[in-house]
Formats: structure tokens, C-alpha cells, sequence
């Protein structure tokens, strides 16, 4: 998640809030704990909730050995499936995809305890995505044509 102070632009960037990278080199990726995402019986909502999620603030990310200090993050995203599918399949690039466009809706609220910085977005109910998938996904070697 990245803050900006004034209009959407690197020089107005002031944190930079993702996982560290893992000990397996895997970059922006966070467990999710057992019953942190659920799905409806019919498949057709998925919910993400992480609560204390330590991650690092960034502000000068993706400057080479740019200053990290560490961050707690919760976040709450709802996806709600439509009737409208959605399907697409590139062979040559070894992806596919298969589901429907969905609605998305986001809170998050983000601490830096080292800067007495904090941060809430608005209430989930306000929230909405410009575009959504939910469904299935493959790509690389799980990709089969």
C-alpha cells in the first residue's frame, strides 16, 4: 500500500507499506493464517482478513537499499462475484484465466510506531474496485492448454 501527500506521483510518495522480503526471496507476499480467507458455500464471495500483519514502511522504495521500518497493517477485503464471466487464455504466455467480474470492497488501517504514524482508510461500506475477478487462475507450469 502506498501513501501519497498531494497528487498521485513518485516525488509526493511518503510510505510504502509491503511484506519484507521472505527468507525465500519471494517479494509482497504475507501468510495468511488458518480462517484469514474464507469463501462462501456457492463460491460466488471470498473475504481476506488480516489483523496485525507485520509488514515494513518504505517511503523511498524502490531506491536500492532504501530505509525500512517496521509497520503493523489490518486489512479487510470483500469480493462479491457478478453474473458476468469472464475468460481468458493466452497459450503463448502460459495463462489462463477462468470466473466472473466481481465487486471489491476495502478497509485497511496501517501503523508506524517508530514515527507515531497512523493511518485508516474510509469504512469498508464506502469502498468500491473499478474492476475484479474472482474465479480460477493458471499460469508457468500449472498451465495446461
Amino acid at each position: 500500500m502506498t501513501l501519497f501527500k498531494g497528487q498521485l506521483a513518485p516525488a509526493n510518495q511518503v510510505h510504502d507499506l509491503h511484506p519484507p522480503v521472505g527468507l525465500c526471496g519471494l517479494y509482497w507476499v504475507a501468510p495468511v493464517p488458518g480462517g484469514g480467507l474464507t469463501f462462501s458455500d456457492d463460491g460466488k464471495t471470498a473475504i481476506l482478513q488480516l489483523g496485525g500483519l507485520e509488514v515494513i514502511d518504505q517511503p523511498a522504495w524502490p531506491r536500492f537499499k532504501a530505509r525500512a521500518m517496521p509497520a503493523r497493517m489490518d486489512i479487510k477485503i470483500i469480493w462479491k462475484a457478478t453474473k458476468e464471466k469472464v475468460s481468458y487464455n493466452d497459450p503463448k504466455k502460459q495463462f489462463r484465466v477462468d470466473g466472473f467480474k466481481a465487486v471489491a470492497q476495502l478497509e485497511a488501517a496501517v501503523e508506524v510506531p517508530s514515527l507515531g504514524f497512523s493511518w485508516k482508510s474510509d469504512p469498508l461500506e464506502t469502498s468500491r474496485s473499478n474492476f475484479a475477478i474472482i474465479g480460477d487462475e493458471a499460469n508457468g507450469k500449472y498451465y495446461t492448454p
